[in-house]
């Protein structure tokens, strides 16, 4: 991701949530369909998993974000960690939902909302917070993906950043000029 420099908190929280779906998008890129279904172990979720979870959480998260409680009453988080969906289209049918939640909640905001108060669990927080909260929580789940999905590639496995051994050839290129940072 190429950083664009901006004083706007909103701006480069939406810019990073923007990059780690990608980053996410491309890991699962490159991890067969029956990977993203594989668990590691009885108590371990596979990708499928992970994305039917964090879809669950960013619908209950920023639906009705200015309105309603972040966690809504409908919302049965245990059930995202069974039964996940079964064709690798549903789940980037699931993970688009669930970003298109967040999108829509968040791009309409200004930085003068940064301060309004929201709930999540009954908790009082302020949009910055909220939003905060969330980067951490998907940044930590993004983490398994890219782990997962790393494992099961294997030796076919593409670096989503400098690949490694190659900051040096990278930093010369972006002092160069011919590479931009990410």
């Amino acid at each position: 991701m190429a950083l664009e420099f901006t004083i706007s908190y909103l701006a480069d929280s939406l810019a990073i949530f923007r990059n780690y779906k990608r980053l996410a998008e491309r890991a699962m890129e490159q991890v067969s369909d029956a990977d993203l279904f594989t668990k590691l172990g009885p108590e371990t979720n596979s990708i499928a998993i992970v994305v039917k979870h964090m879809s669950g959480n960013m619908r209950s998260r920023w639906t009705g974000l200015l309105t309603t409680d972040g966690e809504k009453p409908n919302r049965n988080r245990d059930s995202e960690f069974e039964a996940p969906p079964q064709t690798r289209a549903q789940v980037f049918e699931m993970w688009e939902q669930g970003w298109q939640c967040l999108f829509s909640a968040l791009d309409p905001l200004t930085d003068d909302d940064l301060a309004r108060k929201v709930l999540i669990r009954g908790e009082a927080h302020s949009v910055m917070q909220a939003i905060n909260r969330q980067v951490a929580h998907y940044q930590y789940h993004i983490g398994q993906i890219v782990l997962l999905a790393r494992h099961f590639a294997g030796d076919r496995w593409q670096s989503l950043t400098i690949p490694r051994k190659q900051s040096a050839e990278f930093n010369r290129k972006v002092a160069a000029g011919e590479a931009s940072q990410r």
